[in-house]
């Protein structure tokens, strides 16, 4: 039996049955500064090399996208420091930043903590300020209600951390591209939020030119756990390679979205069953939100882990998984195309023409006005654009295509010539396809 902690607007809020949450609350509110103190929050900062060597003992890895492990992004930041003029003992002239602008639609883990949890995020990144010696720190958003309440949350605690960093929190309009961490910077340094050429990456020249740590909130969440407990106890949830608890939205059409605590490992089909959808009833999903494309039936016999999603040409990425149920695949890839198309950062022609090429061919696809000509150029403008753009949208794109295409062959089919009865009996997909709708998520 599922057991419902708390639900806001519509999202239910699950651990996974039978474990203690690490990362989501009992009950509904925001969790005060008192209430997370008395949960054993707030610890003095003691041996940061003890703390540096538990977090690269865990194997914490980066809840945003790639899933990269924290513990080398820490160590290229420390790697790159130097002490400022008048730094006080033991700081340095590094920036770190707590990303929270959750630009995947279908989405909504970052923004819940930050809401529910502000104290738990702001304790995150003091560690990780310890870690890096920095005395300088940014919340990075885009909903307003988070930045609200992490304002009351700093409020709360006199206008900044215990033994903390000096915090100033920066919002921004919402995008799919703002998350990007040199759009983060560049947001942060006075410019617009998009994406700049690599290198340099923000752990070598970052915020005002300094190195700087750019962090996932939920990536910093799992910080206070470490510190008070160490990394066996972190270990004994998920696999060996991607250790620990995730969280994850769950959307499906006709249902409430959902946001699980789950263990990395977790085979796919018992979160189907948890979120109450039968096998028989899926044709597909997407995994880690849009970026890696569309995942046929065979996702069945997956485990929602990063090395066996890997394997499958998925991945993990912000832990956001569409169930692809009544829907039309082809009309759910079209969906995302056209998002990607009015998304894309306008900077790269690649990308600005590219994904409104494609986007262009899957409309006409899921319209039912593609030809075979349609399906070959939509085939060679997903293999031969991959890299060209700044920041991921365009491959994001291209996996979008290509999934279809490769996963998808009967529907596509289907849909030459003539819409197929699905597309043709229900409502057109949104351009946003599975997005949470955030402003009534309070």
């Amino acid at each position: 039996m599922q057991h419902i902690f708390s639900s806001a607007g519509g999202l239910t809020v699950v651990p996974y049955p039978g474990s203690d949450p690490r990362l989501l609350l009992t009950g509904g509110g925001v969790e005060t500064a008192y209430e997370y103190r008395d949960r054993g929050g707030y610890r003095p900062v003691g041996s940061v090399a003890g703390l540096a060597d538990e977090v690269e003992r865990s194997g914490l890895r980066g809840r945003g996208g790639a899933g990269f492990p924290f513990a080398v992004k820490v160590s290229g930041v420390r790697g790159g420091s130097r002490v400022g003029a008048g730094a006080p003992a033991g700081w340095t002239d590094t920036v770190i930043v707590a990303n929270g602008e959750e630009g995947e639609p279908a989405s909504f883990k970052d923004r819940w903590l930050l809401r529910h949890r502000p104290h738990l995020v702001l304790d995150g990144l003091r560690l990780a300020a310890a870690l890096v010696r920095s005395r300088r720190a940014y919340v990075y958003v885009s909903d307003p209600e988070s930045a609200r309440c992490v304002d009351s949350a700093l409020e709360e605690l006199g206008g900044g951390l215990p033994d903390g960093p000096e915090i100033t929190v920066v919002r921004v309009e919402p995008g799919y591209v703002a998350g990007e961490e040199t759009a983060a910077v560049q947001a942060i340094n006075g410019g617009p939020a998009k994406p700049t050429d690599k290198p340099p990456r923000p752990f070598e020249a970052g915020v005002a030119g300094l190195p700087t740590l750019v962090s996932n909130v939920e990536t910093l969440a799992n910080l206070p756990f470490l510190d008070r407990w160490g990394a066996d106890t972190y270990r004994a949830a998920g696999t060996a390679l991607s250790p620990g608890t995730f969280l994850a939205t769950v959307t499906a059409a006709g249902r409430a979205p959902a946001l699980y605590e789950l263990p990395h490992g977790l085979p796919f089909a018992d979160l189907l069953a948890l979120h109450g959808i039968a096998a028989s009833g899926l044709r597909g999903a997407l995994i880690g939100g849009y970026f890696t494309g569309l995942l046929d039936r065979t996702v069945l016999d997956l485990t929602l882990d990063h090395e066996t999603l890997r394997r499958a040409g998925a991945g993990l990425g912000c832990g956001a998984i569409a169930l692809i149920t009544e829907e039309c695949p082809v009309a759910v890839a079209a969906g995302v195309l056209n998002y990607f198309d009015r998304e894309n950062a306008g900077q790269c022609g690649s990308c600005f023409n590219g994904t409104a090429a494609m986007a262009a061919a899957a409309g006409a696809l899921a319209d039912g006005r593609a030809g075979g000509d349609d399906l070959r150029r939509l085939r060679r403008w997903s293999t031969v654009l991959r890299g060209r753009g700044a920041c991921g949208t365009l491959d994001a794109a291209c996996n979008t295509a290509a999934s279809l295409l490769d996963r998808f062959p009967r529907e596509v089919t289907a849909h030459l010539g003539s819409r197929c009865p699905d597309c043709a009996a229900g409502p057109a997909t949104d351009h946003a396809p599975y997005r949470v709708a955030t402003e009534v998520l309070r």
